[in-house]
């Protein structure tokens, strides 16, 4: 009788667990619309007086900082057709209010001010079409990771400040890294030391992003830097995507801060896709200052993919007989997940081929077919995205988990084996490809063929149909094995 109560009463604990727990769930994700009034994006912004300022006005007295940041991820934020094509199908599918949470980050002044109103880009201001520009990112006061749904860098979760008004005028503030010098600003704007933007924080805000409604992890570049050696030993963001590729090697090596002269505003990392595009746009309107710049991002980029990852091929013996190979993929300088962001859209996979003595080839996997198509059994390292009835999804709307997550963590690895035996004494040839793309062949054309109509694919960037997409090898290694041990 007294085992029965004791089962009674925890029964009662249990089920008032679990409905305190779904209360707290409920909680957890709701957005709190007068504190985040552009919801879903979570911006906040202090509206006063002091109104953005476009890039082109800060390169008048920051002409190498401008020059940097032109043809820029940031500077294209905005611009990028995948992004617009994406965009578009977003406010098809789930409205403009819901797409908010994409242009809070990708053209935040635009969002605040009201000006944006949809994809497309007639009728928009220069500040607007620069998506992440200089006064974004020097506007940024602090930050309400705290108080996100999440209670962690979520959605654009930053706070604008772009000036203040004294005495009825509007005054211009900017916040950067170093402490004010006399003179900083030269009249057209204060400037104020901000030591959040030395920190990932600042990039957090909106390199994680969350379901719009669930709050459940969509992009989560911020955590898994948050919990790699690179936070523990105090390299952030901008240690290695503000720098040049030899000063990102030497962070990630050494763990080696660089010196203030060394920071530049590349904002360079693994999307040479929409620097080749850019290099295209450039060179059909005839500006090959740009041209040049965005073939030197798009070298870096690629440069860094080549950097990222190392391969380690090892033969299996059993019985003294060749059974299999372990490949070993290393993530050696990535100071996130590899990849990372858009895990289940961006493509990194193995590419194996073993041949014999005489060059037939005896074993192959992860060849990619004339129409760009990855085969099944591929060894891929990505996630797959799962929508609310637990089925496969892959528009980042529809996504409220995942059903895998194969990406390679900062200093970590990852092993795939592949069964492989050989006839005699000759020696067998592997070649082993760690390959990257930013998506595949079908879902790139699905978003380029969705760009809005004012954004004419043939018109700016002279492409009348949608090319292979590009593919990097990061790592091509050879190695020779003998088939008895």
């Amino acid at each position: 009788m007294k085992r029965i109560k004791n089962l009674e009463f925890w029964s009662i604990v249990i089920m008032m667990l679990v409905l305190f727990s779904s209360i707290a769930t409920a909680e957890f994700a709701a957005v709190d619309k007068e504190q985040y009034p552009y919801a879903p994006s979570l911006i906040q912004w202090e509206k006063s007086a002091a109104e953005f300022t476009d890039p082109e006005t800060c390169g008048e007295c920051h002409p190498q900082q401008y020059d940097e940041w032109r043809g820029s991820m940031h500077s294209l934020a905005f611009q990028d057709p995948i992004y617009q094509g994406e965009l578009v199908l977003a406010i098809e599918a789930v409205g403009h209010d819901v797409a908010r949470q994409c242009e809070g980050c990708h053209s935040a002044a635009a969002v605040v001010t009201g000006e944006v109103k949809g994809a497309g880009l007639t009728g928009l201001s220069p500040l607007a079409m620069a998506g992440v520009s200089c006064d974004i990112c020097h506007s940024i006061k602090g930050h309400t990771h705290w108080q996100t749904p999440t209670h962690q860098p979520e959605n654009g979760s930053m706070v604008l400040s772009p000036g203040k008004e004294v005495d009825g005028e509007a005054v211009l503030t900017k916040f950067g890294p170093l402490p004010a010098e006399d003179g900083c600003g030269d009249g057209f704007h204060e400037c104020v030391e901000s030591p959040l933007h030395q920190q990932t924080e600042l990039c957090g805000s909106c390199h994680q992003i969350t379901h719009y409604e669930k709050h459940t992890p969509l992009e989560m570049t911020y955590s898994e830097w948050k919990n790699s050696t690179y936070a523990a030993k105090g390299i952030n963001c901008q240690d290695c995507h503000m720098v040049e590729l030899e000063t990102f090697k030497r962070s990630a090596d050494t763990f080696q801060k660089p010196v203030r002269g060394e920071y530049h505003h590349y904002f360079n990392g693994a999307n040479f896709l929409l620097y080749a595009l850019t290099e295209m746009a450039a060179k059909k309107s005839g500006d090959e200052e740009l041209a040049a710049s965005s073939r030197q991002k798009y070298e870096m980029a690629v440069g860094r993919l080549q950097a990222a990852a190392t391969l380690d091929v090892s033969p299996v013996y059993r019985d003294g007989k060749l059974a299999e190979v372990v490949v070993r993929i290393n993530n050696e300088r990535a100071g996130h997940y590899l990849p990372t962001s858009l895990t289940n859209i961006r493509q990194m996979w193995l590419e194996v081929t073993a041949s014999d003595a005489s060059g037939k080839t005896i074993m192959s996997s992860g060849q990619v077919d004339s129409k760009g198509k990855l085969p099944a059994e591929a060894r891929r390292f990505n996630s797959d995205g799962m929508g609310d009835n637990m089925h496969f999804a892959i528009d980042p709307w529809s996504i409220v988990s995942f059903s895998k997550h194969d990406t390679i963590p900062p200093k970590g690895y990852r092993e795939a084996h592949y069964g492989l035996t050989g006839n005699g004494n000759d020696p067998i040839t592997v070649n082993v490809k760690l390959r990257f793309r930013q998506a595949n062949q079908k879902v790139a054309e699905k978003l380029l063929s969705h760009v809005p109509d004012d954004m004419h694919l043939d018109v700016i960037y002279g492409i009348k149909e949608v090319p292979p997409v590009p593919i990097i090898d990061m790592v091509d290694k050879t190695i020779t094995i003998n088939p008895e041990g």
